[in-house]
């Protein structure tokens, strides 16, 4: 009962929140005299406002789930721009409707363009970091990390090609994917052919990776697994495996597995280095404890959309980039995908390549 009276406040909250949104559109649209279907104009408002709960209904209703996606990044936006066009309106002399709604679309326009490069642009970030060589045979090693493709409908399998011509010009020694590979469902991943993408991905010791809260959220793992290990990535699940007499690699389940094993139970026994994935950034103390000597993680997005970012950064210890954490080398990355809008403004897709030299 408390859910239901929660999900009706939370609705109640967002219907209100978009009429907001839509009475100020609508005061600019009266400005232009362009307003003529008031009913219509609702009607098609609140549509899209709730399409993205309309697009998970079936597969055929796929666009609803693309528009919904977009109206993600023009409500928060939209929401801002609107709030600061009725303050300059009504305490400053410039209360031309006319004029400032029409500034607070172009600015809504721009954002949205920049925003699109900013998540179908990938950088590569570099970082070169030196670690206790312990007995593996290697002097030196270069490792890409990559996070949150959410691979499906938007983030695509031409963006996910730009990953695989990143990381196969960087040469790398291994690769690790940490976790929200695909969104939610990988039915997508399998209708758009992607494991023959993926596959192409070359390193000396092979490409890993970790569940990310999406694969739990799209119940079904086992498909995804059998998927991902077609496109020669092996997923780990509370496993550490030993890669030669090179160096040590655990994947931890996410935590929203709630039966995910404790990392001292993933310890392994020889004295190598020890890479971790951990695909939520949630508890950084314990892996420095446990003597790991390489931590990766994703999904915090570094926020995705400004301001979002001080949100995660109170959230997490580290919600993004590089921390040396006691012996620890932290990496946190922002991901190369996206989830729901397909933009970014603050943060850009990326992957890592990290050499490290060994003592």
């Amino acid at each position: 009962m408390a859910k239901v009276t929660m999900g009706i406040f939370v609705v109640g909250i967002y219907g209100a929140l978009t009429f907001y949104l839509g009475w100020g559109a609508k005061q600019w649209l009266v400005a232009m005299k362009w307003f003529n279907y008031p009913v219509l104009y609702w009607s098609v408002l609140y549509v899209i406002a709730f399409s993205i709960v309309i697009g998970r209904i079936h597969e055929s209703l796929k666009v609803f789930s693309i528009v919904g996606n977009y109206w993600m990044f023009v409500f928060e936006y939209g929401l801002m721009l609107c709030l600061v066009a009725q303050i300059v309106i009504w305490l400053t002399p410039f209360n031309n409707v006319q004029i400032i709604g029409s500034i607070a679309m172009a600015l809504l326009v721009f954002l949205c363009i920049v925003g699109s490069y900013f998540a179908y642009s990938p950088v590569v970030r570099n970082l070169e970091i030196s670690m206790d060589k312990k007995e593996s045979e290697l002097s030196s090693m270069r490792v890409v990390v990559a996070s949150d493709f959410h691979l499906g409908v938007l983030s695509n399998k031409k963006h996910l090609q730009r990953f695989v011509n990143l990381s196969n010009e960087a040469k790398p020694d291994i690769v690790f994917l940490a976790g929200d590979i695909v969104d939610d469902d990988p039915k997508w991943f399998v209708k758009e052919g992607m494991a023959e993408v993926m596959k192409s991905l070359t390193a000396t010791y092979g490409v890993y990776g970790v569940l990310g809260n999406h694969e739990y959220y799209g119940k079904k793992i086992p498909e995804f697994v059998e998927e991902m290990d077609k496109a020669s990535v092996k997923i780990l699940r509370d496993e550490t495996i030993r890669v030669g007499n090179a160096f040590i690699v655990t994947g931890q389940e996410d935590i929203t597995n709630k039966e995910r094993q404790q990392l001292d139970a993933l310890r392994h026994t020889d004295n190598l280095p020890w890479f971790v994935m951990n695909h939520t950034p949630n508890d950084l103390v314990t892996p420095s404890q446990e003597g790991v000597d390489f931590h990766m993680s994703g999904h915090t997005h570094k926020g995705q959309m400004w301001p979002n970012h001080y949100i995660t950064a109170r959230v997490f210890e580290l919600d993004y980039g590089y921390k040396l954490k006691d012996q620890m080398h932290t990496l946190v990355s922002s991901g190369f995908g996206f989830w729901g809008p397909p933009m970014r403004i603050g943060s850009r897709s990326e992957l890592w390549v990290v050499d490290i030299t060994f003592r």
